[in-house]
């Protein structure tokens, strides 16, 4: 973005401006043009690297502003980058967001990446290198040491970020931190959230026959920094989520919205340790496990240190179908959540439940959230958690706050993958066939290093193919 140009009342300026307007290069402040009239150097310039899905709608929501020019786009896949191309026809396409950054870097301020998660981070860390502004879907990355590398860039290359978990600009999370704050519920203690995901196929395993790679799709770089494989129908578009050198699973794919409401109301941090359980396939051969898929369904406890003397808060997470028990305050046919998933905040003195995105928030038992008033001290979003992004990215680094900046996405997203790694590790075998991995896991977060089982800690950090790295 170029700074507004300021006018003189001087001869001499009035001079230079009218020549430079006769040459085509003036570029009219808004101060000029009236009230409501955005002018192109007041407009920020977003291009899309994965522009179909998700960021398709993420793309028409960013360009409902006024102050935003949708200026490239890139995709793997031209079946899911129709739509975009057709919205935006004076963007420029391309299919590597290598090249587009490159060739396009002087019109670009800002980068919107919505890919799948396993390709997040190296678009990410490539645009923010060139000091371009991030949004990025969530979760925020593949695995642990990205999410690190991430929230670290932010600081480094002061840039604007934003992982796109949208429920945490709106107005039920703030509800529960002004609820929280004013100490309704007491200290919190345990944390109970859960979903119906996954609704992909999970927990079978990768499919073991070769698929022909559709024409309009760059299946190379669909796989970007992951070891090359073949390509499998049920992979792209959809249902890579469920796959570990992929997606995230139920976990990665829900928690952002399900885990932050509570995650930001309790104020927690890096997690200590962690441990799981897992619904187990069975097959002709007996139970099977599937270390290349999350499982069909899963259970998780994640312990988070004190803060400020205060006692060690227990979060539990269920997928899968999987739901904790109804607390005896609701009420006989009342809703537990809502039809994705919820989150409940157990504290020394009651209770709060919540439904996806922080939805629909309840005092239990839910009679007293009539009754009760909180003055609203947590600022509110009316602007919504997009244009939030947008405006922030004008303002410029550190001027404006942020839901979910990397500074706090990226703990948040550690916390959930810490719960794949245990996944993960769940299905590791000693050299006599045995599992190992059902244990307790301890956690060094300032380190990134499990202390108690070295061969967990391969699920931390994983090498990356020819062409891509993560250096900051």
């Amino acid at each position: 973005m170029t700074k507004r140009n300021t006018l003189k009342n001087t001869r001499r300026s009035f001079i230079k401006n009218t020549a430079i307007t006769a040459a085509g290069f003036f570029i009219v402040p808004r101060h000029v043009l009236g009230r409501g009239f955005v002018a192109p150097s007041d407009k920020l310039n977003i291009a899309g690297i994965g522009i179909g899905g998700k960021g398709e709608g993420d793309l028409v929501e960013f360009a409902k502003s006024p102050n935003v020019n949708i200026v490239a786009l890139c995709d793997v896949d031209d079946r899911q980058a129709k739509n975009s191309r057709q919205r935006y026809p004076k963007a420029p396409y391309y299919k590597d967001y290598r090249e587009m950054l490159n060739k396009e870097a002087k019109n670009i301020d800002a980068v919107s990446v919505s890919t799948p998660d396993h390709t997040h981070a190296v678009a990410a860390l490539a645009a923010m290198q060139m000091s371009k502004h991030v949004y990025v879907q969530k979760p925020l990355t593949h695995d642990i040491y990205e999410a690190r590398i991430l929230t670290e860039a932010a600081r480094k290359y002061k840039v604007v970020t934003q992982m796109g978990n949208q429920g945490a600009s709106q107005e039920g999370v703030r509800i529960m931190q002004d609820w929280y704050n004013a100490g309704l519920i007491g200290d919190a203690t345990t944390i109970y959230c859960w979903t119906n995901r996954p609704s992909w196929p999970q927990g079978f395993g990768k499919p073991t026959v070769k698929d022909e790679v559709p024409k309009e799709l760059d299946w190379k770089l669909w796989l970007g920094p992951n070891e090359w494989e073949e390509y499998r129908n049920g992979y792209a578009p959809f249902s890579w989520r469920g796959f570990t050198s992929f997606g995230t699973g139920a976990l990665g794919d829900m928690g952002c919205h399900i885990i932050d409401p509570a995650f930001k109301t309790v104020g927690l941090g890096y997690p200590s340790e962690v441990e799981c359980s897992v619904a187990t396939i069975y097959e002709s051969t007996g139970p099977a496990y599937h270390p290349d898929s999350f499982p069909a369904a899963s259970s998780l406890k994640l312990r988070f240190p004190s803060k400020n003397g205060k006692k060690d808060v227990r979060l539990y997470w269920m997928d899968g179908g999987l739901m904790p028990d109804r607390p005896d305050e609701l009420a006989t046919g009342e809703f537990m959540g809502n039809s994705d998933g919820g989150a409940i905040i157990v504290g020394t003195k009651g209770k709060i439940m919540c439904g996806c995105y922080g939805a629909d928030p309840k005092l239990l038992p839910a009679l007293l959230s009539d009754k009760v008033q909180v003055k609203k001290k947590i600022a509110r979003v009316p602007e919504g958690h997009y244009l939030q992004w947008v405006n922030a990215c004008i303002a410029g680094y550190g001027k404006k706050e942020l839901s979910s900046s990397f500074d706090y996405a990226g703990p948040l997203t550690e916390s959930i993958l810490m719960g794949n790694l245990a996944l993960r590790a769940w299905n590791i075998k000693d050299a006599q066939g045995n599992f190992t991995g059902r244990k307790k896991l301890l956690w060094d977060a300032k380190n990134m290093k499990i202390t108690n089982f070295e061969e967990a800690n391969q699920f931390v950090k994983r090498n990356y193919s020819d062409g891509y790295s993560l250096t900051l």
